[in-house]
This record gives structure tokens, C-alpha cells and sequence, in this order.
């Protein structure tokens, strides 16, 4: 297992260690320029632009009068879908509502700052927004089930999922079963850098969204950047990432196994294996072999090309500390915590999207209904972003009421700074003149 990435921390240079922390997305440049003229042909064109990057870029049989998925594809959708599959889709939906109804705000609330005057935040719904569902390296009704649940917790009426057409122009049937189990029924068939163009602009078929959320590709994240003013890109979700964090009381083929979950998303994933325990270590790296011989070809080539490039592989730290300080500087999308007493080192991390403990808590659970959501900020945004959430889907009204009572010790105070500063109609609307009109 030589060809696995084994990088001895304590041994690298502040260059080397700094290149450990780059994800595949981090310059974003060259998809930037591949995406352009894509966004502007859709703002043109519309439709017809659509139908075309779904020919040359998904190989996929499409035409305007199929863009958008209809009631008897919805329909056949529970046909074509193992009944066990549903039912797993049934289990996640239950829990991911119940974790975001208990999260979603209260519409209003009011506090009495002084006597007789109130401020508070008034949560209103998102009049329209858009679900990304990735469909290139695999079919995900896991996205639809953690983007759209929280939308239709959050009362949003205009909801819409825009996911990659399959070469015979059909929507992944347990995407359009997840999408109606958890209330969405606008869903088109559109991928890429041109759905992103599709919410922005609108089309003769899609309609424009306010905002748009879900992870992707770079060339995702690359027009929702370019499409920042005119659409909300909502969180930055990139391709996957995750730090698997073990001490020495696991064993290291548990951590490889797990090592191995985000890296089989694709080639463009990050995944590391952060562990002072030499043991573990070079425990996980023979594990390796037998977990990818129950792997599929394609999983396996994809885990790979992350193990054993510049996004991923094994970091072995000269302390928990050092493990500590490379997880902050990481700040990594998923991260387990692999102990037999993973609260004792929860306090010490801070920069993690999402955080699971212990043994029975693998990224699988997680991502598909645990309850919290999995469509997480990536490239280390966890430093500044949180999951997506029912917040993601409301906007805050701050609320002020001053009654008669409470007016005049406000007033003068605003008299004063207004003085100061400078802003004399600031004045003068808390001043006497104000008085011949109350």
C-alpha cells in the first residue's frame, strides 16, 4: 500500500503542511472561464441552450417539451423503485423533519429593551428557491431528501430541484420519490454550470429562484460564484471532503473503512486519516486492500485517485494535540471522531461542519438520516459557514415599536448622535418638528 498518501507531520515543512489543506476546488479559475459562455448562452437562449448542453455535456436524449419532469414520471418513479429503497427514503425524510422542525424558528419574537419600547426578529419564508441534486458520479435522493425537508419545513412556496438528465432524458427514480415524499413537485432536468444559469435568469420552462442550494461540481461552484448577484449561492458546497479522527483506543481497519466513504464520491473528494497512533495508521493502510475488494470498479478507481493523490491519504500527528490543531486548520466538512470516548475530544475541535462520535456514528449515517443536515459547507468554509439549515430558507425582519411613553428618552439620545455625526434630517425627525405632526 505504498502508493497510499502517508504524510508524517511532525516531518514537513510549513509549505508541505499548508498543501495538505488545499482542496480540488480551491482555484476555481480555469471553471470559471469554462462556465462563462455557458451561463450567457443560457441567459439568451433559454430553453434551447438547455436542451443543447444536455446533448453535448450529459449525452443525454432531451428536448424543450421534456425539460421538466411530469406527473406520470413522478408515478412510475414508485415502480421503478425497490420498496426497501423507499422505505429508507421514508425513515430519513421522518428523521431530517423532525431534527429541522425542532430547528426552525419562531416566526416572531419581541423583548421590552426600555419600558414601553420593543425590538425584536420577525423569520418570513424565501418567496423561491432551487435544490442542486448532483447526478454525475452517481444517482443522490439523499440530496433531495437534506435540501428539499427543510425548504418545506421552512413554509418556502416556490421550491424547485434542477438535477442532471440520464442519457435516455429521465430523472433518477428515487429522486423524483424523494422529491414528492418530502413535498417538492417542480423538479427539471438540468445539471451543471447551465442550471445554476437556469434558476438565475429563468428560461421559457424554469423558472427564476431567489436563491439556490445543494453541493456540486467545481463547475457548480464556479457559476454560482460568477452568479453571485443575481442569484443567493447559499452555502459553499464543493466536492466531498472529510477527516476521519482516531485515537489509539480503535482499530485502524475501522478507520480505513471509513476513510474510504467520502473518498468514493470521485477523483475531485478529499479525505484524510488523521491519527498519533502509529498503530492505527499502518493498521488502516493494510485494511485497505480487503475494504476495496468489496468495493465496485468505479468506487474503488475513484477512492483511489484521492488515497493516493494531493487530496487525501494518511496524516500521522506526533500528538492528540497536533491531531487537534490539524482538524481546526483542515476545518473539514465531515469529521468522525473514532474513540471509545469521543466526547473527551470534542472540546478541542472547533472548525468542522459536521461532527460525529464514536464507533456507530460512520459519515453513511449521517448522510443519510440521522436527522442533521449533510449538505455542508466545503474548501474550509466550516470556519465561517454552518449546514444547511431551516435559517438557510427564511430571512430576518428585525421588528422596533416605540410607543408615546418611550419616545422622548430615545429621541433625545438619537438628537445627540445624530448631531454628532452629522445628519441633520436624522436630527430634525427626532426633534420638536416632529411633535407638530404627533
Amino acid at each position: 500500500m505504498s502508493d497510499v498518501s502517508f504524510h508524517d507531520l511532525s516531518t514537513l515543512d510549513a509549505p508541505s503542511r499548508a498543501a495538505l489543506l488545499r482542496r480540488s476546488e480551491t482555484d476555481l479559475s480555469g471553471f470559471m472561464e469554462t462556465v462563462k459562455p455557458i451561463i450567457e448562452a443560457v441567459r439568451v437562449e433559454g430553453d434551447a441552450a438547455l436542451v443543447r448542453y444536455a446533448r453535448e455535456l450529459d449525452k443525454a436524449d432531451l428536448d424543450e417539451s421534456r425539460l421538466k419532469a411530469t406527473e406520470v414520471e413522478f408515478n412510475a418513479a414508485f415502480d421503478l423503485v425497490e420498496d426497501d429503497v423507499i422505505e429508507a427514503i421514508r425513515f430519513g425524510i421522518d428523521n431530517i423533519r423532525r431534527f429541522h422542525e425542532v430547528q426552525k424558528p419562531e416566526p416572531m419574537w419581541l423583548k421590552e429593551m426600555r419600558p414601553g419600547a420593543y425590538a425584536g426578529d420577525r423569520f418570513t419564508p424565501i418567496r423561491s428557491v432551487a435544490l442542486y441534486v448532483p447526478r454525475g458520479k452517481g444517482a443522490f435522493p439523499s440530496v433531495t431528501m437534506m435540501t428539499a425537508v427543510p425548504a418545506v419545513v421552512a413554509g418556502v412556496p416556490e421550491i424547485a430541484i434542477v438535477t442532471p438528465p440520464a442519457p435516455d432524458g429521465s430523472v433518477d427514480a428515487a429522486t423524483l420519490v424523494a422529491a414528492r415524499l418530502a413535498g417538492v413537485s417542480n423538479v427539471y432536468k438540468v445539471g451543471g454550470a447551465q442550471a445554476v444559469a437556469a434558476v438565475a435568469y429563468g428560461t421559457q420552462t424554469v423558472r427564476p429562484a431567489l436563491k439556490i442550494v445543494g453541493p456540486g461540481s467545481p463547475f457548480v461552484v464556479a457559476a454560482k460564484r460568477l452568479l453571485s448577484g443575481t442569484i443567493d449561492p447559499g452555502l459553499p458546497a464543493g466536492p466531498s471532503e472529510a477527516v476521519i479522527f482516531a485515537d489509539e483506543t480503535v482499530k485502524g481497519g475501522l478507520a480505513a473503512l471509513d476513510l474510504l466513504v467520502e473518498a468514493e464520491h470521485g477523483p475531485d473528494s478529499s479525505a484524510y486519516l488523521v491519527t498519533h497512533s502509529r498503530r492505527v495508521a499502518e493498521e488502516a493502510l493494510a485494511a485497505l486492500p480487503d475494504h476495496w475488494a468489496r468495493m465496485t470498479e468505479q468506487r474503488v478507481a475513484f477512492s483511489k485517485a484521492v488515497l493516493t493523490g494531493r487530496c487525501g491519504g494518511i496524516v500521522l500527528t506526533s500528538s492528540l494535540e497536533e491531531s487537534y490543531r490539524f482538524v481546526n486548520d483542515y476545518a473539514p466538512e465531515h469529521l468522525e471522531i473514532l474513540s471509545t470516548d469521543a466526547f473527551a475530544h470534542l472540546g478541542h475541535i472547533t472548525e468542522a461542519a459536521e461532527i460525529l462520535m464514536g464507533p456507530h456514528t460512520p459519515v453513511s449515517i449521517g448522510n443519510f438520516g440521522l436527522g442533521p443536515n449533510a449538505v455542508l459547507p466545503t474548501s474550509r468554509w466550516a470556519r465561517t459557514y454552518g449546514p444547511l439549515s431551516v435559517t438557510d430558507f427564511v430571512k430576518r425582519s428585525s421588528i422596533g415599536y416605540v410607543t408615546a411613553s418611550a419616545y422622548p428618552e430615545f429621541a433625545r439620545h438619537a438628537r445627540t448622535l445624530a448631531r454628532y455625526e452629522g445628519f441633520s434630517s436624522h436630527e430634525h425627525a427626532v426633534s420638536d418638528v416632529r411633535k407638530e405632526y404627533l
